[in-house]
């Protein structure tokens, strides 16, 4: 019995043991072609509008995911879906948090927002900007995005994973979503934080 406990341990220990550290390639070329899913651990979107033009209110969505496609002879080709549950708006104050879905997003009649990539620029070696269709309160919009490739490569688990930045300023107007404005700004920020892992 002991020499199969201590077995188990040593698999068991070899399982969970990482490997060593490498820093991801920030070259697209190099990054295995294949299907990648949100790593939703390690994602976050980010939102700040003016109040009242004494300061920028922060809040954040709590539930999306995204996927893409890749194909590293043409990185430019890759389709990029995203999905945002509007009712999880974080503004961390539970009032806020009741009533601004429903005010400002329309999220009592349209609780999902959708982007889905149109086309892709490479501007530097990892940097470019993503074009496409913003789908928010029932309503469709083009919108552009500034993404930074901040690499792939096999995490310390083993597993090929990939990481993005991107930010971009869309008119909550623009999508019918005009709940005092101007008092409460028009522009929206956002900062994007994502991690895939390779299927």
């Amino acid at each position: 019995m002991s020499r199969l406990l201590a077995l188990s341990t040593l698999v068991f220990a070899l399982a969970t043991t990482p490997v060593a550290f490498a820093a991801p390639d920030a070259n697209p070329a190099n990054m295995p072609a294949g299907s990648y899913v949100l790593e939703k651990t390690h994602a976050s979107i980010n939102a700040k509008v003016m109040h009242h033009g004494y300061a920028f209110y922060h809040f954040r969505f709590d539930k999306f995911d995204a996927s893409y496609d890749y194909d590293p002879k043409d990185p430019t080709s890759a389709k990029v879906v995203v999905t945002v549950d509007t009712k999880s708006m974080n503004t961390g104050y539970a009032k806020a948090d009741e009533k601004f879905p429903v005010e400002f997003l329309a999220a009592d009649k349209h609780p999902t927002a959708t982007f889905k990539s149109t086309k892709i620029t490479v501007t530097q070696a990892n940097k470019g900007t993503m074009t496409g269709d913003l789908t928010l309160g029932g309503v469709t919009k083009p919108i552009s995005l500034d993404v930074v490739f901040n690499g792939a490569g096999k995490d310390m688990w083993g597993a090929m994973r990939s990481g993005f930045s991107a930010t971009t300023t869309i008119k909550r107007s623009e999508f019918g979503l005009t709940k005092y404005v101007p008092a409460i700004g028009d522009d929206v920020a956002l900062a994007i934080e994502v991690e895939f892992v390779k299927k």
